[in-house]
């Protein structure tokens, strides 16, 4: 007879469990630990800053106050890029307190006090200041100062000022206004106070009552107030012509204090002075951020080796000189750098 048949497999080794505690680790040996990965951390850390960074780009550029300021079409085509910077005497922003202390007077002015063409292009960049009691035509309203402009704009249709500016620059130089930066009173002091302050050399001392100004020879570092009342004078013997000469030198020093490493890499003076120009910069409806960028490059350019000037004119900061006003501006429209006879005072 045979033997009942075996069901089932065999055990294998792997089933049979050992009896008994488990195999103690030799002594003086460690578990294995997994080392880092600290390239796929670098790589998670610059994505989540790429995505802060651009966030934040979004968020100025939402911000920024826009206003239309070019014209749907021009009658004036030229090479590189032309921006129009207004420095608006507007007090609306500041309070009774702040314009008894900065002395900027009536909060009813609608002036503007600073008016510059910012040329760019394949050469160094060119910074041209226009005297803001040139005559010029201005369209539907004829022969006045320059800087009334923006004034009877607003008053033809509120938000019109910048439009009307615009047109007169471009009917006066021949030159197409690409950009629009216009920045008032409220948004100068932000920015200067954003920084720390702006280091400047003083080339002679200045005293000001109109202005709140009383300022010593000298480099030193210029705080809001000063440095408001320091572009804002004309109590020097150079009247006109020397405010416009420190309004291009305090621009100047004031785009190397925006653009040096000790601002752009501490974010305790990045976020303000961001967050202050996005309120304070007024620009066209279809300016963004990435243009105020390449603006402020551009500024850089032209204390790095760049040109700067006024209109040349031909009897105090009223008439121009027609010839070397029109040689500077056409010299421009070819994206040329102007020099000689066609720079002004």
């Amino acid at each position: 007879m045979l033997p009942p048949e075996r069901t089932g497999r065999p055990a294998r080794p792997s089933d049979r469990r050992p009896s008994g505690p488990p195999p103690r680790r030799p002594a003086g040996t460690r578990p294995p630990t997994r080392r880092p990965d600290w390239g796929r951390r670098i790589r998670t850390g610059l994505v989540v800053l790429l995505v802060l960074v651009v966030g934040f780009a979004v968020y100025i550029d939402v911000s920024l106050d826009r206003v239309a300021a070019l014209p749907d079409e021009s009658a004036n085509s030229t090479s590189g890029t032309n921006y129009l910077i207004v420095g608006s005497d507007s007090r609306a922003d500041l309070t009774p307190e702040q314009r008894a202390e900065l002395a900027t007077g009536d909060p009813e002015s609608e002036l503007t006090d600073t008016i510059m063409l910012l040329h760019t292009g394949s050469g160094p960049s060119t910074l041209v200041s226009i005297p803001r009691d040139s005559l010029v035509e201005i369209p539907g309203h004829g022969r006045h100062k320059i800087n009334s402009a923006y004034g009877r704009g607003e008053r033809d249709a509120p938000g019109s000022g910048p439009g009307l500016l615009v047109s007169t620059v471009e009917g006066a130089t021949g030159l197409h206004i690409d950009h629009y930066v216009q920045i008032g009173f409220t948004g100068f002091v932000n920015v200067v106070d954003a920084v720390g302050g702006v280091d400047l050399c003083v080339p002679e001392a200045i005293t000001d009552p109109k202005a709140a100004l009383d300022i010593e020879a000298g480099c030193q570092t210029l705080d809001q107030a000063t440095a408001l009342g320091y572009v804002r004078t004309r109590a020097t013997a150079s009247s006109d012509f020397g405010r416009v000469e420190r309004q291009r030198a305090f621009i100047a020093a004031l785009l190397q204090k925006v653009t040096s490493p000790t601002t752009l890499l501490n974010p305790f003076r990045i976020v303000p002075l961001a967050t202050g120009l996005s309120s304070a910069i007024t620009v066209d409806e279809g300016d963004h951020v990435w243009n105020l960028a390449f603006f402020g490059l551009a500024m850089r350019g032209v204390s790095d080796g760049g040109v700067t000037t006024t209109v040349p004119v031909r009897d105090g900061a009223v008439n121009w000189d027609r010839d070397r006003a029109s040689a500077l501006f056409q010299t421009l429209a070819d994206d040329g750098v102007p020099s000689g006879t066609q720079l002004g005072p």
